[in-house]
């Protein structure tokens, strides 16, 4: 698949016999190439970095268990189209990753708005994440979601230094109760810098 593409067409969407009998290939290198776009900041948060593959890969995963025919296609298209990057843009799922169902009430009810406190610093250049719009991730008895969607909105400029090695971009969370931040450089990096037109 291109790394061009910004949109999942109905045209692209492969028959449902032929998506199982690739599935264990086509989820064997979607996991390996999603290691490099996994970004843990502090103890339990970690950013799954979206682009057409992995989204091409959700959708027919969702077809593949529901089965919901040609009315299904149509809204995984318009629930996974809008995580694609469109080449101005990172676009990430957060994850509050708590395995014990207590304690990760108690850290979401603790984590209100944390969907506004999250930014890249890309060579002292803030590029702060904006929601996914129309969904709704803080509740209002200020329980956080455990998954949020998350765009970074690029300028030019901010464009240019993160592909640049030599600049330092650091993936942050500053909300009060979780202030924890960690460095994307490598493998990550380039397959980031990738998302861009």
């Amino acid at each position: 698949m291109p790394a061009s593409k910004r949109l999942i067409e109905r045209s692209d969407i492969l028959p449902a016999d032929v998506y199982a009998r690739e599935r264990g290939e086509r989820r064997a290198r979607v996991t390996a190439m999603k290691r490099a776009r996994r970004v843990a900041v502090g103890p339990f948060a970690t950013f799954y970095f979206e682009n057409y593959e992995t989204m091409f890969q959700q959708v027919h995963e969702m077809l593949h268990i529901e089965r919901g025919g040609e009315e299904q296609i149509a809204d995984e298209l318009a629930a996974y189209n809008p995580l694609i990057p469109k080449g101005d843009e990172l676009v990430a799922t957060l994850m509050f990753e708590i395995d014990d169902e207590g304690r990760r009430d108690r850290e979401l009810r603790r984590l209100t708005g944390v969907e506004d406190h999250v930014y890249l610093d890309v060579g002292g250049l803030r590029v702060t994440a904006v929601p996914e719009q129309d969904v709704e991730r803080t509740k209002a008895d200020g329980k956080t979601s455990s998954v949020h969607f998350l765009h970074f909105p690029f300028k030019v400029q901010e464009i240019e230094k993160f592909r640049d090695p030599a600049v330092q971009v650091t993936l942050a969370i500053a909300h009060p109760n979780y202030g924890h931040m960690a460095l994307i450089a490598g493998e990550t990096r380039a397959s980031l810098a990738a998302d861009f037109a």
